[in-house]
């Protein structure tokens, strides 16, 4: 059997490129999609990844990535909504709507493209010999407690969160399409130290998760053939704080 098909988005860093490297090491075909290089990226081609670029920003970019994709592939198994923008909402209100069209177009309409271009390729890879092909759909555990500072990027995630149900029901029963939700999984290199006490005293596990737990769910809902329509928190309990 030819090896499964795998499409990931944000590929060149941090959680994207742990997910990419793991399906590589299940055996995976992994398109990597991806807006900037890096030398993740590099490291994810030397291991077989095929690097797409693509700026999910920009409709067209998106189109052609798709269309790339289908070029080269009839089949796809996995779809890994990953990429996203995060920003703290801008003061001006006219910029802020600039910046509300952007954190929506990324985070929850390019995501709805590839499902939705995707469609047929997912449909194809269920068949006798395999079970329901797999979407998932990265969000946010500020779905549920949104952060005012963020409240663009928190809505953005929260499409993309009504997304995922809407379709797991289109898409069912070939398809499965689920979401997870992360926490503090890794600060960014602009976090301070005191924003990192901050985030931490908010969290009942009180530390980091680290990509892995992420990588782990993925893996989890790929061998769980059960599951469609679940928004899976992953986030050391933080929304519940």
């Amino acid at each position: 059997m030819a090896n499964p098909v795998a499409v990931v988005t944000g590929a060149g860093r941090r959680l994207g490129f742990e997910t990419s490297k793991a399906l590589l090491e299940r055996g995976y075909r992994v398109f990597a999609l991806y807006r900037s290089e890096t030398d993740d990226l590099f490291q994810l081609a030397i291991l077989g990844a095929i690097t797409l670029k693509a700026d999910l920003a920009d409709p067209d970019s998106v189109d052609m990535a798709i269309a790339r994709i289908l070029k080269q592939t009839s089949e796809v198994h996995l779809l890994v909504n990953n990429a996203s923008e995060f920003t703290a909402d801008e003061a001006d209100h006219q910029a802020l709507a600039h910046q509300a069209n952007r954190l929506f177009q990324i985070n929850s309409v390019a995501p709805m493209m590839l499902m939705a271009g995707l469609t047929d390729a997912l449909r194809k890879g269920c068949n006798n010999d395999r079970a329901p092909t797999l979407v998932i759909n990265i969000t946010d555990i500020f779905v549920e407690k949104p952060n005012p500072k963020f409240a663009a990027y928190c809505a953005s995630k929260a499409a993309l969160s009504n997304l995922t149900l809407s379709y797991a029901r289109m898409l069912a029963p070939k398809v499965r399409v689920n979401a997870i939700m992360p926490g503090p999984v890794r600060f960014l290199p602009d976090h301070t130290p005191e924003d990192q006490a901050q985030v931490l005293s908010e969290t009942l596990l009180a530390r980091e998760g680290g990509f892995d737990c992420v990588v782990q769910q993925i893996l989890s809902l790929l061998d769980n053939h059960f599951m469609t329509g679940a928004l899976i928190p992953v986030d050391g309990g933080r929304r519940l704080a």
